[in-house]
């Protein structure tokens, strides 16, 4: 059985790094979700505007189409922001129900000092009030483990790997 993992939360949470990460140890496949998005939604970023459902729509669809066609003998690590519920709920339906989600989380100031230090990325520090104002609670939600996005990066892996081993959540 595959197992389909989204590593989730708001920009410069270190969802791709902890996902790449994750990935080499699982052998699993690691998409960057940043790399669905239509190139008009990067650029509304790259502007400083917010993304609305309407934008991230056609992007969660194809992230959700690839969560769907991962591959049964390695599955697949996919980075993605899944802010809100329905967004989540969305990858749901395409993936099945061996899906989980990692979700990163962090103080606004250390979310903020990351991104200042990311060069070349699209997504401005500007941008980061929004993504906070639009994400919401995951701890009704089972299938998710949060994990502090200041840990290492084994132990957030650690953590992870624990989540993923026992399906129950004890938030780190």
């Amino acid at each position: 059985m595959k197992t389909c993992i989204v590593v989730m939360g708001v920009s410069g949470c270190g969802k791709s790094s902890a996902g790449r990460r994750l990935a080499e140890r699982l052998g699993a496949q690691f998409v960057e979700g940043d790399d669905l998005h239509p190139p008009a939604n990067v650029e509304k970023m790259r502007a400083g505007i917010a993304l609305d459902d309407d934008d991230r729509a056609p992007w969660l669809v194809k992230v959700g189409e690839t969560l769907a066609k991962a591959s049964s003998e390695t599955g697949l690590v996919i980075a993605c922001s899944a802010l809100k519920r329905a967004y989540r709920d969305l990858l749901r339906q395409h993936a099945g129900s061996d899906l989980r989600f990692i979700h990163l989380t962090g103080s606004r100031t250390l979310l903020a000092e990351r991104m200042a230090n990311r060069p070349g990325h699209y997504m401005p520090v500007s941008l980061l009030d929004s993504q906070l104002s639009t994400l919401e609670p995951t701890t009704d939600e089972n299938d998710v483990i949060d994990i502090d996005c200041a840990l290492t990066p084994a132990a957030i892996e650690q953590a992870s790997l624990a989540f993923l081993a026992t399906n129950r959540r004890s938030d780190a």
